[in-house]
């Protein structure tokens, strides 16, 4: 393998990818599909997150919490009337200012603020309240850096139908461009008989496995990330989600370029996607009913990078909370290299053998 040649064949694909419909199919489809099953279910469209009041003792930091940009803030009587509401997310969080709170607010003591937040809140729209909600006392009393607002949870804990399907949603932006495109874009080139004439110059089959790899990992990342930028389903975790998303490209596309050598024509690569795709989007599965028994998926190797990517986008999870679920990932993706050298070193003798 030559990486002068590699990085020329991998110039070469993104600069004909967008000819081919597969590849524009990879592009578009997740991020239509995101806006149909958003829209559906409301995720993309979901109104601000919902934030109940209740002020005891006409605390003078009240014009600057109801006046809060990108929550949308209702003043409630007494705690009575707000707690319930809370409980049963109607809203996302309620916030008591006790009485004699800007006395205490200004003397540094006990009995600040308590902000309840829903169970069944995202942990994107918590840390947007918390975030809001101090800011807005600390500025509001010129104490921004000592504010302390007491944050308790109360409801039953989970989480909406339109979250549980946002692995969905990047599972199908991870295959489309990560197995699908180099499955296909493979095939078309055994199929047209283009391979055979790439492996007569100094071009090896390493070249051309690892630039097809590369540009379906590419692409497969961006498309799952801007699907996870559409959804909101970051979870201040930027860094740590795209490092998983590699992963699962990388495992992804080395499946691809196996199903790319080995199917013989089109049917029958659609067929095998279609009967293994249970195995793939299994996971999906048991994060949108989460009442099933949650052993079972880990029987499957995709469980390992897209349990971790619910995990940190949706529920708040932080990176040593996914670490094993992630090198287990890493070690399937190491395992499948012997079988994708040993599949291109076939095909490769095989089309020697023809010449």
């Amino acid at each position: 393998m030559t990486p002068g040649l590699t990085w020329r064949l991998i110039v070469k694909e993104l600069r004909l990818g967008p000819r081919s419909p597969v590849f524009m199919f990879a592009i578009f489809m997740p991020v239509l599909m995101t806006f149909l099953i958003s829209g559906v279910f409301g995720s993309l469209f979901e109104p601000e997150p919902r934030l109940g009041v209740v002020d005891l003792g006409f605390s003078a930091v009240m014009p600057s919490i109801e006046s809060l940009e990108g929550l949308a803030v209702t003043v409630y009587d007494d705690t009575d009337d707000l707690l319930p509401r809370v409980e049963s997310h109607d809203l996302d969080a309620g916030l008591v200012l006790p009485k004699g709170f800007d006395e205490a607010l200004a003397s540094r003591s006990e009995g600040g603020a308590e902000l309840f937040v829903s169970g069944s809140s995202l942990a994107s729209t918590r840390v947007v309240v918390v975030a809001a909600v101090t800011e807005a006392i600390g500025e509001s009393a010129g104490i921004s850096s000592d504010v302390t607002v007491v944050v308790t949870s109360v409801g039953d804990e989970g989480v909406p139908l339109a979250s549980r399907l946002v692995p969905m949603m990047v599972m199908y932006a991870l295959v489309i461009a990560g197995l699908f495109l180099p499955a296909a874009s493979l095939l078309e080139e055994r199929e047209h008989r283009t391979l055979d004439a790439l492996l007569v110059t100094p071009v090896q089959m390493g070249d051309v496995l690892v630039a097809k790899a590369a540009v379906a990992a590419l692409v497969s990342t961006l498309m799952a990330l801007v699907t996870l930028a559409l959804n909101d389903a970051f979870g201040g975790r930027a860094l740590l989600l795209g490092a998983i998303l590699l992963v699962g490209s990388v495992m992804l596309a080395e499946l691809g370029l196996v199903l790319g050598l080995w199917a013989k024509d089109a049917n029958t690569l659609f067929t095998t996607i279609k009967g293994g795709g249970i195995l793939i989007f299994l996971p999906v599965i048991f994060t949108i009913w989460p009442g099933l028994p949650q052993w079972i998926p880990r029987f499957t190797p995709t469980f390992y990078f897209l349990d971790p990517i619910y995990r940190v986008g949706v529920l708040g999870a932080d990176v040593g909370d996914v670490i094993v679920d992630i090198g287990i990932a890493v070690a399937i993706v190491v395992a499948l290299l012997p079988l994708v050298m040993a599949y291109g070193r076939r095909t490769e003798q095989r089309l020697a053998s023809l010449v």
